[in-house]
């Protein structure tokens, strides 16, 4: 495995040379949205600007558009681990999608069954299937979080597993606490009952790589705009289940995949400008880990190279926090775990607001993100609301110099 180097990348991304009052913008709002490097910029555009046209027609500009569609979502499925495109579903966002998904599982429930939500995650991972459930007459029952740090309580899972579960549906990485689930054990008990499994992949994507197959889910979600693309949302799904299943769709769209789960007329600039951030990736790979082999083979080497490098350019971070008495980190903090998290930090302070935090760190350059960062059901579990946390969200993009340059203004708070 080779090093990564940040400053290799950072001239891609446009956003990246912002300043504000004269200050070097340093992002660390990257759980709400990463940054988009210049090739999905370029990639955008040029589909807008040359090939703009709706799907299925003879002329030239909708055949490429067919094209340019058909490849996303074989590139989309090299990300995720599966060499089927047509499990491969674009859309809205991973919101919309999770609730399409959801009213159609619920046709398949009845009263007695039951529904299994983790307080670790998004909303988006449980209001949509709390309401499937209360359509169809299901029980929903919670998996506990550890607050001491921030992990899901399994023993709480396992002991609310039975045959009676329908559904089990988990976050990959919490984009609260940057905690990292164990979704192929999770999965793999689900299993064993003979229920489905959803994962909720939005936060772990840019950090980590995917492998459907490996974790064993019957679902997974994740958002192209979380890992250096567009808006768009992505869904993955067993194609015996995207066949079995009914979509509410229209009578006129495909039955086959994945058009029968693509409602109506796609972004499709979006969906070509994923592609292109998936490449970008791939590129890392090439470039940063030495991959020679395919487009799997060269995302799996940019991964390596990515994580090893986010985990020491947390390190400090954690470190420096954990000498403050005043700050809480909500999430594993030993130095020995930082394989359980994704470089995402939330904190609390003594007497500070978390947005009394993030003005003071907004005025020296240092943007972060407060509030309960829509993982409502965590917030209330920690008696966070109504100010949540101040979330410090690290990327592959950031560096170790902007690290410093947060911790020195933390440390002003303390003086």
């Amino acid at each position: 495995m080779c090093a990564f180097e940040p400053q290799r990348v950072r001239p891609s991304f446009p956003a990246l040379q912002r300043k504000t009052d004269g200050l070097p913008v340093a992002y660390f709002d990257g759980p709400a949205g990463s940054q988009v490097p210049r090739q999905v910029i370029a990639a955008v555009t040029d589909y807008l600007a040359r090939h703009n046209a709706n799907r299925g027609a003879s002329f030239a500009s909708s055949r490429t558009t067919d094209q340019l569609l058909d490849a996303a979502h074989a590139a989309v499925g090299d990300l995720l681990g599966t060499n089927d495109p047509g499990e491969v579903v674009f859309g809205a966002n991973m919101t919309t999608l999770t609730f399409a998904l959801s009213r159609s599982l619920a046709r398949t429930w009845q009263p007695g069954d039951e529904v299994l939500l983790s307080r670790l995650d998004h909303d988006a991972n449980v209001t949509p299937w709390v309401l499937a459930a209360q359509e169809a007459g299901a029980t929903v029952r919670w998996i506990d979080v550890r607050l001491s740090d921030c992990t899901l309580d399994l023993d709480s899972f396992a002991r609310q597993l039975s045959p009676r579960t329908r559904l089990v549906a988990v976050g990959y990485a919490s984009n609260a606490t940057g905690t990292i689930n164990p979704v192929a054990r999770i999965a793999a008990q689900a299993r064993a009952v003979g229920a489905l499994n959803f994962v909720d992949a939005v936060h772990f994507a840019p950090h980590g790589l995917i492998d459907v197959r490996a974790i064993g889910c019957d679902f997974l979600a994740c958002s192209a705009y979380k890992f250096f693309g567009p808006h768009v949302g992505v869904l993955w799904g067993r194609r015996e289940l995207l066949e079995s299943l009914t979509p509410y769709k229209l009578r006129p769209a495909p039955e086959t995949l994945p058009g029968r789960w693509m409602t109506g007329t796609q972004n499709h600039e979006g969906i070509v400008g994923t592609a292109a951030a998936v490449e970008y990736l791939a590129e890392i790979g090439r470039i940063d880990g030495g991959a020679t082999g395919s487009r799997r083979q060269q995302l799996q080497a940019a991964f390596e190279v990515i994580t090893a490098y986010e985990r020491e350019l947390v390190r400090p971070l954690l470190e420096y926090l954990s000498q403050r008495p005043d700050f809480r980190v909500w999430g594993v903090t030993e130095p020995s775990r930082l394989s359980e998290r994704v470089p995402t930090v939330s904190v609390t302070h003594a007497s500070l607001t978390p947005r009394q935090l993030a003005e003071h760190l907004e005025a020296r350059g240092l943007w972060t993100w407060t509030g309960n960062h829509y993982a409502l059901p965590f917030t209330e579990a920690a008696s966070l609301e109504p100010h949540g946390t101040l979330r410090i969200g690290l990327l592959h993009y950031n560096t170790p110099e902007e690290v410093a340059r947060l911790i020195a203004a933390l440390e002003e708070i303390g003086r």
